[in-house]
């Protein structure tokens, strides 16, 4: 392999929710060393429990070839990058070696991606964009998709990380605002069909039938795609246990939203999916997976809905 070797030695994580605690784990399972930061001492304990070194200084993983980061938002990506001045807390640009590199595995921005990209290069450092499709559960049982975009050298680095990580990694380009983009849309073609389940799903039970045998024969035949198979039968059971939570799914279509706007291109379908998740976080549903769309068209139909959080 042309240019630099693989990244060796222990690797930096930051971000252990569901997610990233899966993806640790997977790491460990697969014989990396893995040091995790967290921000809350309360947490370390949990985080020792997997078998990751923790600790609550950031400047414990700048010695790393390699720091993953798997975090909610563009703000929490760039107070990792460039540091949080009300902590006097410098970021990973300023404190890395150069060659090391941030793998960045949040969906963010392409205008955020852009902006991390040319900060890292800026202090000799390789940033890759490798946001991924799936659910904690996914992340568990290595099933993630991964979108991945940089510069190729850095890429190839990260390539026997990756393959840790997910089933299967897809290069899109060297660009990684491009991989952002993509997850973006991705994530919008998903939340789009949650919400067309959700309502298809009312009308079933509105005229009194079970919507389990419907989604079957739908994801059996002309719709079998993951989204239908996977979220179809959560929202036949009225299944909303916590994964994918509606303030993430929200975010999530304002920032694919601005990128169409930018673009010049409408996008109906999308705003429609808005203003559903801004109603069901005002309901007292934002905690639950975007299943809930699901449950926000069963109440609009004046259907009696029960939130199940059950992971059944």
């Amino acid at each position: 392999m042309a240019g630099r070797a693989p990244v060796a030695g222990e690797i930096g994580f930051i971000g252990l929710g569901h997610m990233g605690a899966a993806m640790a784990a997977n790491l460990l399972a697969a014989g990396r060393r893995v040091i995790g930061y967290i921000r809350r001492k309360d947490q370390i304990s949990r985080l020792e429990a997997l078998g990751l070194r923790a600790t609550t200084d950031i400047g414990d993983l700048l010695d790393c070839e390699l720091v993953i980061s798997m975090l909610p938002d563009d703000d929490a990506v760039r107070d990792v990058v460039f540091g949080r001045r009300d902590d006097d807390l410098d970021g990973l640009a300023a404190g890395l070696m150069p060659g090391a590199v941030h793998l960045s595995m949040s969906t963010i921005s392409t205008a955020a991606a852009l902006q991390l990209s040319s900060e890292h290069a800026r202090h000799g450092q390789g940033y890759v964009a490798a946001p991924v499709f799936g659910n904690p559960d996914a992340a568990r049982a290595r099933q993630l998709f991964i979108v991945a975009a940089g510069a190729p050298v850095d890429v190839e680095r990260c390539r026997p990380i990756l393959d840790i990580l997910g089933q299967r990694t897809f290069v899109i380009g060297a660009d990684p605002q491009e991989a952002n983009l993509v997850k973006l849309l991705g994530n919008m073609m998903s939340a789009t069909a949650l919400e067309m389940l959700g309502e298809v799903a009312a009308v079933v039970r509105k005229r009194g039938l079970d919507p389990q045998p419907f989604i079957d024969l739908m994801t059996s035949t002309m719709f079998g795609g993951r989204v239908h198979k996977i979220y179809g039968d959560k929202i036949a059971r009225q299944n909303y246990a916590p994964g994918f939570v509606l303030p993430l799914v929200l975010k999530d279509v304002r920032l694919a939203l601005a990128e169409a706007e930018q673009a010049g291109v409408p996008m109906p379908s999308v705003s429609v999916v808005r203003d559903r998740l801004i109603s069901g976080i005002a309901r007292g549903y934002g905690e639950l997976d975007w299943t809930a769309l699901g449950l926000v068209a069963a109440e609009d139909a004046g259907l009696h809905a029960v939130p199940s959080v059950t992971t059944n």
